[in-house]
């Protein structure tokens, strides 16, 4: 009876420490997405959502442009998870690869620029207590990490691209190259 006991406590834990988590999130991570959504709306519509579909189309021509400057323009401007919401200004073409490249900028941006990722600065932190254990720099360790992700990064969007072409061949698919926003 004692293993039953502790098995209900256990699950019960479970789901405390997730309600936990949720109220947490409710109260630091929401406001800040939802604050970043209405500003980043309040900017398009000031700029106008022709200008910015113009210059969209124009960058995702280009993969430099696609997977490079704008996800890390992104990421460094707006943070995670809201850079990926630039995305909506991508043709369906480009969309997964424009996510891939963007995703990964939160985590290799991190050293120099801790403001993109805060919830995964740890990674970045525990990599840089060995250097300091070694007696090395970490801002070169940060410069190193972002260069480094900045090629990998573009070359992982540029991969999913294939990727993304394979699977329309697979499916017998066509994605649009044309930007078309709903609303």
């Amino acid at each position: 009876m004692e293993y039953v006991v502790k098995f209900a406590e256990a699950f019960i834990k479970l789901f405390q420490t997730g309600a936990d988590t949720f109220i947490d999130w409710m109260g630091t991570i929401v406001p800040l997405v939802l604050m970043l959504l209405i500003a980043m709306n309040t900017l398009i519509q000031l700029i106008g959502e022709e200008r910015i579909n113009f210059v969209a189309q124009k960058s995702a021509k280009n993969p430099l442009m696609r997977y490079l400057v704008l996800p890390f323009l992104g990421s460094f401007m707006l943070a995670n998870p809201m850079v990926h919401s630039l995305g909506r200004f991508m043709p369906e073409k480009y969309k997964p690869s424009y996510f891939a490249s963007a995703s990964q900028f939160a985590h290799t941006s991190n050293g120099l620029f801790p403001h993109i990722n805060p919830a995964e600065l740890f990674i970045f932190l525990g990599i840089a207590n060995g250097i300091q254990k070694l007696g090395l720099p970490t801002t070169d360790l940060a410069v190193r990490y972002l260069l480094v992700g900045l090629l990998v990064n573009f070359i992982g969007g540029w991969v999913t691209d294939f990727t993304t072409s394979f699977v329309e061949k697979q499916q017998k698919v066509k994605l649009s190259k044309e930007i078309k926003l709903e609303g």
